[in-house]
């Protein structure tokens, strides 16, 4: 990351860096290998900040060169290092005359620009509309050391805080100072610091900041570079970008100077005109971003006008979606996306009557029964018992004994009929999620038949019709054990709903696969992963793996993988290899400890399932897997994405249309690495038929469980025998013996 600061005339003087030569271990960090999960040291302070003073051209010339011959760097300060030295004085001020008569040319061509009209400022301003920045000198371009960057200089006494970036330097006179944009604590919004430092040699920093009180929604920069704009709520504040200014700003705590005139500013937007401008923005991005600038030898400029006359036709966001997907299309290559924007919304905005529409969940599959007179529970999902909450959602059913044990009710059973929610029959709606809109995260009653399960309630029940048929043998009980009972429950959001879904499928193939390994006689672990993207996917992964490292096989599940970036990190902890193990006294490879060296690693045989659905970089996990000989691929080609994105052209409503932007290859596979257009095709491959997978059955784990079986049979994984005695180092009759 870099920013240039710039002085009153526009041109830049200093240029500010980040750099992460020097790094520092966090405090918290591992500082061994040795620990649950061989920790990996983390750092902090990865970056510093630099500073490189620009020179102009004129300063190079008026620099004394006499400054250089004594502080020349060669030792001895003889003749020839003095002539040396010399000569590269010379080429530097050639250099720097050549810069000084360029600049001098474009000087006289902009006065030329000025006086026939164009570029003109205010009138009778006598200032430039823009900022013009002055030339650099870089020294002498045949340097290929860059001496001119060693005047850098580091600046350490930073104030701790969370600075977003570098508004703008004021515009006074070699004024070093620097407006910052900061995060406020909590990340209740944004502020700003008024930064400066001290002249080299000193790296001494001053700060003085925006009351806490003072929040602001954004900030930016005039056009013409001048002024800096900050909105405070409703407020558009406008503040010159001096020193002055600065002060005004930081002494106003009540915002009433500087005001803009904001009442009725709107924007007009032609929808047909920000189609076209859409368009081509995203036909632009596509030949500047996509990875082969041959366009994969489509004629682009032809597409463009293909298309245009149906952006014409276009008289809604979607239709423009339609027309931007056929263009991509035209390029045959995956990771072509089109998404977000400005859509038409039923909810106009309003954020109140979006929620009033949200319908929650009782986290459980239910049948509408007539001849039961509610909905009946067929299945209420169970994830692994020992993770009530992963990645701060809850994974438990709202009507799972779990849960509703905590308040001293008992948990519904599959066959069990809820008949009424909050005092409503359930048969009076079409749909019993009707009465669950807006419910989410509220408690709410049902009316819940036990038909399987029992309560406390039921219990009571049970006693007073026993009392009544001891007091009154013709007393007939009512339907013993069938009257609804009230049961508080709070619903889930769907989200939370389809994550708890996820999680119950996941465990139950877990039990299953340890199950079919233990009948046939052998260890095995089991992970899924379910995407490539940040903590929750590297939480699933270290979840399933450390847990199991030491068994004789393990199955990494990448099936219905939406990608993600952590394919390299995976396959770095697969690559481990045991090459020396450890015994104490009371530990050994056998009974507990770390055992070996590579901690951690993987001994056994690897099977990677994936199907139809593994995409992006779960295909590429599964190509390394088998390119790098450590496993085998079981089940069906994949989606066949292999050139990767960044996602980061924008439009100017906020959608996209995406551009594969990175190519991979290697010398094997050349482009796409058999993955673009084509997928990863399985070393083995088994499809799981869709009326099995909907009775709960999995043919390509089952057939996943029979590999290993038969691989484990060819080459089975033993542990090490001990080398032997230890050495015999007692004093023998006669002396020492080599």
């Amino acid at each position: 990351d870099e920013s240039a600061s710039s002085s009153p005339g526009g041109g830049s003087t200093a240029l500010m860096y980040l750099s992460d030569r020097d790094v520092k271990l966090a405090k918290d960090s591992s500082t061994s290998p040795w620990g649950s999960r061989a920790p990996n040291p983390s750092f902090d302070g990865l970056s510093c900040v630099h500073v490189l003073d620009l020179q102009s051209t004129e300063d190079a010339l008026v620099q004394s060169s006499v400054n250089k011959y004594i502080n020349a760097p060669y030792g001895g300060g003889g003749g020839a290092e003095v002539a040396m030295e010399g000569l590269q004085e010379l080429s530097f001020l050639m250099d720097a005359m050549q810069k000084k008569a360029l600049a001098n040319a474009t000087k006289t061509e902009d006065t030329k620009l000025t006086s026939s009209g164009a570029g003109k400022g205010e009138e009778g301003s006598g200032q430039q509309p823009f900022i013009i920045d002055t030339p650099i000198s870089f020294g002498i371009e045949s340097d290929d050391s860059f001496l001119f960057a060693r005047s850098s200089y580091h600046v350490d006494h930073i104030p701790a805080g969370k600075y977003v970036e570098i508004v703008c330097q004021l515009e006074d006179d070699h004024d070093p100072s620097l407006l910052l944009l900061t995060e406020l604590p909590d990340g209740k919004g944004y502020g700003l610091s008024l930064f400066a430092i001290a002249d080299w040699p000193s790296d001494s920093t001053e700060e003085v900041t925006s009351s806490s009180e003072l929040m602001l929604l954004n900030v930016a920069m005039s056009t013409d570079g001048r002024h800096v704009l900050t909105l405070q709520g409703e407020k558009l504040k406008i503040t010159p970008r001096t020193v002055k200014g600065a002060l005004a700003f930081f002494t106003d705590e009540d915002s009433e100077k500087n005001i803009a005139d904001a009442d009725g500013l709107h924007v007009s937007v032609w929808p047909r005109l920000e189609y076209r401008q859409m368009y081509a923005d995203a036909w632009r991005m596509l030949r500047d971003y996509f990875y082969d600038s041959d366009m994969h030898s489509v004629d682009w400029d032809a597409v463009f006008e293909r298309y245009m006359p149906l952006v014409e036709r276009c008289s809604k966001r979607e239709d423009l979606d339609d027309v931007l997907k056929q263009m991509i299309g035209e390029l045959s290559a995956l990771h072509s996306f089109v998404y977000g924007g400005e859509y038409s919304s039923p909810h106009h905005g309003d954020l109140a009557l979006k929620k009033i529409n949200d319908v929650a969940t009782l986290g459980a599959i239910l049948r509408r029964s007539p001849d039961k007179g509610g909905y009946v529970v067929v299945d209420v999902p169970q994830s692994d018992p020992d993770l009530h909450m992963v990645d701060g959602e809850p994974m438990y059913s709202p009507l799972s004994h779990r849960v509703l044990a905590l308040s001293g009710q008992a948990g519904v059973s599959p066959g069990d009929v809820i008949v009424a929610v909050n005092g409503e029959n359930v048969m009076d709606v079409p749909d019993i999620h009707m009465l669950l809109r807006n419910t989410a995260g509220q408690s709410i009653r049902l009316d819940v038949l036990r038909l399987e399960s029992t309560s406390k309630f039921r219990e009571l029940q049970k006693m007073k019709g026993r009392l009544m048929r001891e007091q009154n043998e013709d007393a007939r009980l009512e339907d013993e054990g069938v009257a609804p009972e009230p049961l508080i429950v709070v619903p889930m959001t769907s989200t939370e709903s389809k994550s708890l879904s996820y999680a119950a499928w996941e465990w139950r193939t877990r039990e299953r696969a340890r199950f079919l390994a233990a009948t046939s006689g052998f260890s095995c672990g089991y992970i899924h992963v379910q995407d490539m993207s940040g903590a929750s996917a590297m939480d699933s992964f270290v979840r399933g793996f450390y847990p199991d490292y030491d068994k004789e096989a393990l199955i990494v599940d990448v099936r219905n993988n939406r990608g993600g970036n952590i394919d390299s990190w995976l396959l770095d902890i697969l690559q481990k290899k045991a090459w020396m193990y450890w015994e104490s006294r009371s530990s050994n490879i056998t009974m507990g400890g770390l055992g070996w060296d590579m901690q951690y690693a993987f001994r056994g045989h690897l099977v990677v399932l994936i199907n139809e659905h593994t995409s992006s970089d779960g295909e590429a996990f599964a190509r390394g897997v088998s390119e790098l000989g450590l496993g085998k691929l079981v089940g069906k080609r994949t989606w066949g994405g292999g050139i990767w994105l960044s996602s980061d052209n924008k439009l100017v409503d906020g959608g996209i249309a995406s551009a594969p932007e990175v190519g991979t290859y290697n010398d094997k596979l050349g482009w796409g690495l058999g993955i673009e257009q084509m997928g990863v095709k399985p070393d083995i491959e088994v499809d799981n038929n869709p009326k099995s997978a909907y009775n709960g059955e999995d043919t390509q784990l089952d057939y996943a469980v029979d590999v290993l079986k038969e691989w484990l049979e060819r080459e089975p994984v033993v542990m090490p025998k001990q080398p032997g005695p230890h050495r015999d180092m007692s004093m023998k009759e006669g002396g020492c013996s080599i």
